[in-house]
């Protein structure tokens, strides 16, 4: 559980996106980057637009916590106006990362609509090259694999990170082969010497693309093409996760020349009826782990999962996504309802540390109540 709730919260970062047809939000996460505590509180806001015929209100916004002041525009917002959100968070609770969010409730959305704050605190400012250790000429960022999160079909998402000038002189940066999809730009795009600036991208959804999908882009510094140096901060070791395997995207990091943007695209339920939902697919697994016990390095076996479709229309799945590129799909089947169904995967340890090993693969799926089911294959690779 520990090891899937940190997966899963992986998958929740920023978007931009109107919400069941009645607002839109300019973003749904702000970052502020590095912040120092000798600075004080930090404040941001988010633009609300009612997008919809009818007249709409932010009823409410609630802080996950009291360290977080927020304030809204109270007044009923008429069709094509817009509204604000804003929230001060008051950065005096030590050095370490943070993510608070606000709770916003507003007339006619059934769901409410979840927004973050998220940076890093710190005791005092770092060098930009140690904040920034990746480096693409003298643009420098934290990583180049940077996450979208969850993606709904007929949804965009759109996010930011700062990058830095690391170099004595402004650069200008710019864009070329960006994936279709994707929209990419840096804030002021002519960054002055030894500074900050915004990455901001937007990412569409197409229902040619299911599940982890990567969109590239190629920066260009002065309108040159650099190579990747230097490497990302470890990741924070995850509780409970000491067995977990994955694979780095080999289309990034040192040596490339492009940055990667990956979001997780589900299918939209937002318009289902409760009929619809209720009538849906719905899958129930015999187990969702497959343990292949003790096997020597460099051998492969095959994991199978099967499955029985309670539900009363057919069970279909988009898309399976392995972590690691140790996990090959080997067969996928879908079932009519009432009808079992099996999944099949190669497992080939060459390229997989050995110990006890958890590999996750998950499922993007047609199914309201199991829109994402996350499968995990375990054992001992001697």
């Amino acid at each position: 559980m520990t090891i899937l709730a940190a997966l899963l919260a992986s998958f929740v970062l920023n978007a931009q996106t109107s919400f069941e047809g009645k607002v839109e939000i300019d973003h749904t996460v702000h970052d502020f980057g590095d912040v120092y505590i000798s600075a004080g509180p930090v404040s941001c806001s988010f633009k609300v637009k009612n997008i919809s015929s009818t007249p709409v209100t932010i009823f409410s916004v609630v802080s996950s916590c009291g360290c977080t002041d927020v304030k809204w525009t109270r007044d009923e917002l008429a069709p094509g106006k817009e509204g604000t959100i804003s929230a001060t968070y008051s950065n005096d609770e030590g050095a370490y990362p943070f993510d608070k969010t606000l709770t916003a409730y507003v007339s006619d959305c059934k769901k409410p609509i979840v927004l973050h704050l998220r940076g890093v605190s710190r005791e005092k400012a770092k060098p930009l090259k140690e904040t920034y250790p990746v480096r693409i000429g003298d643009l420098a960022l934290k990583a180049t694999d940077i996450k979208a999160g969850n993606l709904s079909q007929g949804e965009q998402k759109s996010g930011q990170v700062m990058v830095a000038n690391v170099g004595t002189k402004p650069i200008k940066v710019s864009f070329k082969n960006v994936s279709e999809g994707l929209t990419i730009k840096v804030t002021p795009s002519t960054i002055p010497a030894n500074s900050t600036a915004t990455l901001s991208f937007v990412v569409n959804s197409d229902r040619e693309h299911w599940g982890k999908c990567y969109y590239y882009a190629t920066p260009l510094v002065d309108g040159k093409e650099f190579r990747t140096t230097g490497k990302p901060a470890p990741k924070e070791s995850v509780l409970g996760g000491e067995a977990l395997r994955s694979t780095e995207n080999p289309e990034i990091g040192v040596g490339s020349t492009k940055i990667g943007i990956w979001a997780f695209t589900k299918e939209n339920f937002s318009g289902w009826t409760k009929d619809q939902k209720k009538n849906g697919a719905s899958p129930v697994f015999e187990s969702t782990n497959s343990h292949f016990g003790h096997l020597k390095a460099g051998k492969t076996c095959t994991a199978t999962f099967t499955y029985t479709n309670k539900g009363k229309s057919d069970f279909t799945i988009y898309k399976a996504d392995s972590e690691h590129a140790g996990v090959k799909v080997k067969k996928i089947e879908g079932a009519a309802p009432g009808k079992t169904g099996k999944l099949e995967f190669t497992v080939d340890t060459k390229s997989i540390e050995k110990g006890e090993v958890t590999l996750l693969v998950n499922l993007t799926t047609n199914s309201p109540t199991r829109p994402l089911i996350t499968l995990y294959i375990t054992g001992v690779i001697e």
